[in-house]
């Protein structure tokens, strides 16, 4: 549910957070088996598409004195911790620094076509929602699993392991995020449209660290991932976006007041 007609919803029915649920986090016997084949090898069939795909997006970065340097699936789905959940998680691989030499501006530019691209197709490779990201060649990725699909092979080969989530932290962990959440709509409806767009702006900063820290620390199972997993999956990551934007319209919107004059 979005936040959508704020004021004719009830933050109780946009906010479920005791519905946190674990299940889908537990580890696979194999690799999905739509997306490989017994011997760990990409189905034919799969490649070829996500290769037509990252192609496809690839030409309309319009960048094209530019090599790729690779084409790389990571997430669950390259590992044994996939589930229903999954995105195809589909990374480009360039040099940002031969794209211009002010790599922020084009890190700004890259995550402006993206949101763009997956905003305006629906594509699904296998029932899996396909998410296209341009990654810089040299920045550091934390994955236990990494596929090239462009030269068909293991960059990182996943092996399976068995872990133990700490369901405690993760709900804390989780909860005390969406409790937040439910603060902000209060701040909307009070009002304060210009506090809320920088408290919003913080708390995405610390959710990104809090991610960080669990994977520098202990990798993809770490509570702190798990805990932002669930807060994706649950859509509350996408609440916060909406409901930033929608402070921020509220925040620069000037009412029309009419006046009636008597001649």
């Amino acid at each position: 549910m979005k936040f959508n007609n704020l004021e004719e919803q009830e933050v109780n029915d946009l906010i479920e957070k005791e519905n946190i649920d674990l299940s889908s986090f537990k580890i696979k016997d194999t690799l999905n088996p739509k997306i490989f084949d017994r011997e760990q090898e990409m189905h034919k069939d799969v490649r070829t598409r996500l290769l037509m795909i990252a192609d496809d997006f690839f030409e309309t970065l319009d960048i094209g004195w530019v090599e790729i340097d690779d084409i790389i699936l990571t997430g669950s789905l390259a590992n044994y911790n996939w589930s229903r959940f999954s995105d195809v998680d589909l990374h480009i691989l360039v040099d940002f620094g031969d794209v211009d030499e002010n790599e922020e501006l084009v890190r700004s530019y890259f995550n402006s076509k993206k949101n763009l691209w997956n905003e305006k197709h629906n594509i699904t490779v296998k029932g899996y929602d396909v998410e296209l990201y341009v990654q810089d060649t040299d920045e550091p990725h934390v994955a236990s699993g990494v596929y090239s699909v462009m030269w068909d092979k293991w960059n990182v080969k996943p092996e399976r392991e068995n872990f133990k989530i700490d369901t405690k932290k993760v709900k804390e962990k989780a909860n005390s995020i969406i409790d937040t959440i439910k603060h902000f709509y209060d701040m909307y409806k009070g009002g304060d449209y210009d506090k809320l767009i920088r408290s919003i702006k913080s708390l995405k900063e610390k959710i990104k660290k809090m991610r960080q820290t669990g994977l520098d620390r202990e990798g993809e199972y770490s509570y702190e991932n798990i805990a932002f997993k669930v807060l994706r999956r649950m859509e509350f990551l996408d609440k916060l976006s909406e409901l930033e934007t929608l402070a921020y319209d509220k925040s620069l919107t000037l009412d029309e007041s009419i006046r009636f004059l008597k001649n």
